[in-house]
């Protein structure tokens, strides 16, 4: 059979098989992300029928994922937005840092995978799913609640953390030396500070330079636009992921709002084949021996989340309650995760640490939902049981209603 028939069969199995996926998980009322893995995992090395003629046009694709995925996330903020949250909220981003990356760093030692594993496991441990996260949201119908600016907040500094993290991590696993090193730190800031600066003074100008109301030419000029900065800022070994993460923030009003709704489909498509790719490049039979760690971390950074959201949610002096519900929202990792290690497993830095996210990723992106849904809940019962009662809810308080099984007059204004 023709080469190019034998691609267009797989790829568009490919696809559709993801579409059957996503539509079980929608109908069950979950993330997507763990059968995305476990597709490529079935039909990547190892796996029960793996693709050959189709693998490096899932490899581009996937790569134009991780890139749509940063500039829909960085459609949904100003640069003002930013800059405030910066400002009001970088003590609890430290506080996530520290609690949420410290356990990946320590589990790479103890495994002897050496300090450049331990700093791509602590991010892989560190960065919460905005994805998965948003939702979560959405579904258990929180959007209104006083507490989702606060985890919005925590999600933002992570995400903007990435553009000093990532370029430190691509320096390390392409093991160029401290200056170099620096140079492309230097780069990455300096690019990322222009970019907000540009963004806050000139941000209606660059929108104007890009609106159109013709929704083709709109999808064109925003993803062109894209792809191009993304490809400058890898040829200057910045991540292309922070670079279309800029351009997100750049743009604003009408145009942010447009361009985000034409390329969400795409978003959607593309993130998805990321997922297979990463499963892809797993060996299945590479999860089993790394799965007791995946677990240990799991629970582990499952518990520093919840604290982190905790704390805060009591900075922003929400109730109790809403500072339970940020905790337990916060706990799903998922896409970042598995960019950061995608580049461990791209320069070979260590063959297990790619089955370890994705045991890890597989693990929390299931528990996340049931946090998100169950923490509050379940720390209610426990402070009753032990005698607690529970506080009332911080003057001026008015949550969003939610369903009427997650109703508590306690908790009501």
């Amino acid at each position: 059979m023709h080469s190019s028939a034998i691609f267009l069969i797989e790829f568009g199995a490919i696809i559709l098989g993801l579409g059957l996926l996503g539509r079980f998980a929608g109908r069950f009322q979950f993330s997507p992300i763990p059968l995305y893995l476990l597709a490529g995992l079935a039909f990547g090395q190892g796996g029960i029928l793996p693709l050959d003629t189709s693998e490096e046009f899932v490899a581009i694709g996937a790569e134009i994922g991780v890139i749509l995925l940063l500039l829909m996330l960085g459609l949904e903020y100003t640069a003002s937005d930013l800059v405030s949250n910066l400002k009001t909220q970088y003590p609890a981003g430290l506080v996530d840092a520290t609690l949420n990356a410290l356990p990946g760093a320590a589990m790479a030692l103890l495994l002897g995978w050496g300090p450049v594993a331990a700093v791509v496991l602590a991010g892989v441990t560190w960065i919460s799913s905005s994805g998965v996260i948003a939702k979560v949201l959405a579904d258990l119908g929180r959007l209104g609640n006083r507490e989702t600016p606060v985890i919005l907040s925590i999600l933002v500094l992570e995400d903007l953390s990435m553009a000093v993290y990532l370029p430190i991590i691509t320096a390390l696993l392409a093991g160029t030396g401290l200056a170099a090193g620096s140079a492309t730190l230097a780069i990455a800031l300096g690019v990322a500070g222009l970019v907000l600066f540009l963004a806050v003074r000139y941000g209606r100008h660059i929108s104007r330079f890009v609106s159109s109301d013709d929704p083709e030419k709109l999808l064109l000029v925003v993803l062109g636009l894209t792809l191009l900065v993304a490809g400058i800022a890898q040829q200057l070994q910045v991540s292309a992921a922070v670079g279309a993460f800029l351009v997100g923030i750049a743009l604003s009003g009408e145009v942010a709002e447009g361009a985000h709704n034409l390329l969400a489909p795409l978003r959607d498509l593309f993130a998805a084949v990321f997922f297979v790719f990463f499963g892809l490049h797993t060996d299945p039979s590479s999860i089993p021996p790394v799965l007791l760690p995946a677990l240990v971390l799991a629970v582990v950074t499952a518990l520093t989340k919840i604290a982190t959201g905790w704390y805060a949610a009591k900075r922003a002096g929400v109730s109790e309650k809403g500072r339970w519900r940020a905790g337990g929202t916060l706990v799903a990792r998922g896409e970042f995760s598995i960019v950061i290690a995608g580049l461990a497993v791209t320069a070979g830095i260590e063959p297990s640490l790619g089955p370890l996210a994705t045991a890890y990723v597989l693990i929390l992106v299931i528990l996340g939902p049931l946090t998100a849904r169950w923490t509050e809940p379940i720390a209610s019962r426990l402070q009753a049981r032990f005698g607690k009662t529970a506080p009332v809810a911080a003057a001026g308080e008015v949550p969003a209603p939610r369903p009427a099984e997650d109703q508590d007059p306690v908790d009501q204004a």
